[in-house]
């Protein structure tokens, strides 16, 4: 299995049991957004990705859903979040199945 980095500002739970905790950086997506429409519907766009290191042999990046998909990068996953074994309780995502890759 490939080493993983979180990089996302909390620690994530796989439903095994295992715990990857918060890397201490974060990769981001800044965002900017038009004002609101006459249905009080603004538009935002995300900017480029900050904060995600190079490609590394033997490692995957575990970051937002928004990151992974802007990243594109076979090395860089989300959470999988919509998957039927993920685990929810008082409407709050407490672990996951696994990863997605978003390319």
């Amino acid at each position: 299995m490939k080493k993983l980095i979180n990089l996302t500002p909390h620690e994530l739970r796989l439903n095994d049991g295992t715990i990857i905790p918060a890397s201490g950086s974060v990769a981001r997506c800044n965002s900017q957004s038009s004002e609101r429409d006459e249905d009080l519907v603004s538009n935002v766009t995300f900017g480029a990705v900050e904060g995600l290191p190079a490609p590394e042999d033997g490692v995957l990046y575990i970051t937002s859903m928004v990151v992974a998909q802007k990243a594109q990068r076979t090395d860089v996953v989300s959470p999988d979040t919509n998957s039927k074994e993920c685990v929810r309780q008082d409407g709050k995502i407490v672990s996951v199945p696994g990863f997605c890759r978003w390319c």
